[in-house]
């Protein structure tokens, strides 16, 4: 193992109340009901236009998209936590060599400033949606990381909450390990072909491990 691919949201951070906020602003905005924090749960995972998609399908999406990225971008994320032992296991991997990656389909702006503030110095390579690459699961961004990083896609691995981040590392010819303390259950995991699951962080730490 080489690299450890990570998705962001419900994976390192638990970011739903913060983009519940912003989202439902936006929602004001334009004189359209809030959404609850399971709904906006069942929403994420294919990037801020799907988001807002989601949240008001009869909405004028391209004003909500603009609005939503207005107020999460400016958002000071207080109410997004890190998992607990996160640090650790990123710490422990840094520590081994292994490189280390952020692929999201976050904004870019957002996904920089809370990996600044929650993980500074530890990902090499730090990669969210700019209009640049396509949406995961697409692997573009994936492979870009990849060749970034100078890291073989097939001695890598890729840690998500999502059958999104499933897709992904199956489409990159990579090894899916999908963590259960996110927004996915097991079941729509396993039917997007996850077979490798962590409940925690110590037990993710324990089947990296194995590739080591």
């Amino acid at each position: 193992m080489k690299a450890v691919f990570f998705d962001l949201d419900g994976t390192l951070l638990d970011t739903v109340p913060d983009i519940q906020k912003a989202l439902n602003s936006a929602l004001a905005d334009c004189g359209l009901p809030a959404v609850s924090y399971e709904e906006t749960v069942s929403y994420v995972g294919n990037g801020a236009k799907k988001l807002v998609e989601r949240a008001a399908p009869a909405g004028d999406h391209e004003r909500l998209l603009g609005l939503f990225a207005q107020y999460y971008n400016a958002s000071e994320n207080l109410l997004t936590l890190p998992y607990a032992g996160m640090g650790e296991l990123l710490a422990w991997l840094k520590g081994r060599g292994v490189k280390l990656a952020v692929v999201t389909n976050k904004l870019q702006p957002s996904t920089e400033k809370l990996m600044a503030r929650f993980f500074p110095g530890i990902f090499d390579f730090i990669g969210g949606d700019d209009g640049s690459f396509p949406c995961k699961p697409d692997p573009s961004l994936t492979r870009y990381a990849a060749l970034t990083m100078r890291v073989p896609l097939g001695e890598s691995i890729f840690v998500g909450d999502g059958e999104t981040d499933v897709a992904t590392a199956l489409n990159a010819g990579m090894v899916p390990v999908s963590v259960l303390w996110g927004y996915r259950g097991r079941d729509v995991l396993e039917a997007a072909g996850a077979r490798r699951f962590a409940r925690d962080p110590k037990e993710l730490q324990d089947i990296l491990t194995e590739f080591l």
